[in-house]
């Protein structure tokens, strides 16, 4: 079992963001997160990377606590937003920054950056400017790609559509796809994208309001039928 999630709760004030009796994601597994604004999918993602203390329960990373343990984030890539950035720092100053933080040599970063040329196009590399002076879009990638360079086991990327031109978002879900099937990397996406999220997604689970409500099987794709029918009921109610 790559993670568990065991009667997670998670309260800010009076309002439950998080309440997961369980949750089971086995290795190589391609899971979309979906649902409404509010629904608890960041919340669940900050437990997940302890960013945020649990009020009850806990998550395991390969039977390790995450909030016990640092094991877990030398195989864990993950971006959730810009917070995530160092601002200050030129887009190459901060990618070899994460890689030396995961004992990446220069001479292999370089040669890993190349996969995602086509990604970047000719706005991320050599702008001689800082990330903070990049646009929202630009920034998204930068955070993508440094989450996807180290080659992790565990991969988990909140809304990687968010920002992004047509080109960029066919290109993210592509290489989302080459590295789940070539590294067997288990990937966990959050996404309001229903149709990007069902067409990658190996199994998608629907939160609202904190609360598991679908824990759909996508074996042929079958999530978006189930998932378009009961948004389009909450839309009407």
């Amino acid at each position: 079992m790559e993670i568990q999630i065991k009667d997670l709760v998670k309260n800010f004030g009076t309002k439950t963001a998080i309440d997961i009796p369980e949750l089971n994601i086995v290795q190589g597994e391609l899971l979309g997160l979906v649902g409404n604004n509010g629904a608890g999918k960041t919340t669940m993602f900050r437990l997940m990377l302890d960013l945020l203390k649990a009020d009850k329960g806990f998550v395991l990373s390969k039977g390790t606590d995450v909030s016990g343990s640092e094991e877990w984030k030398s195989y864990t890539g993950s971006f959730i937003d810009n917070r995530f950035l160092i601002e200050y720092l030129t887009p190459e100053e901060y990618l070899y920054f994460v890689g030396e933080a995961y004992h990446i040599s220069r001479a292999e970063l370089d040669e890993r950056l190349q996969i995602y040329t086509r990604f970047m196009g000719n706005e991320i590399m050599g702008q001689k400017k800082y990330i903070r002076n990049f646009s929202a879009g630009n920034k998204q990638k930068i955070g993508i790609i440094a989450a996807m360079m180290v080659n992790p086991d565990v991969l988990i990327l909140d809304e990687p559509f968010n920002f992004l031109d047509p080109s960029s978002q066919i290109e993210i879900k592509d290489l989302i796809l080459k590295m789940n099937k070539e590294r067997n990397t288990t990937v966990l996406i959050s996404s309001h994208n229903l149709n990007y999220t069902t067409d990658i997604s190996t199994r998608v689970v629907l939160l609202e309001n904190g609360l598991v409500k679908r824990d759909i099987n996508n074996t042929g794709g079958a999530a978006i039928v189930e998932l378009t029918d009961y948004f389009m009921g909450v839309a009407q109610s």
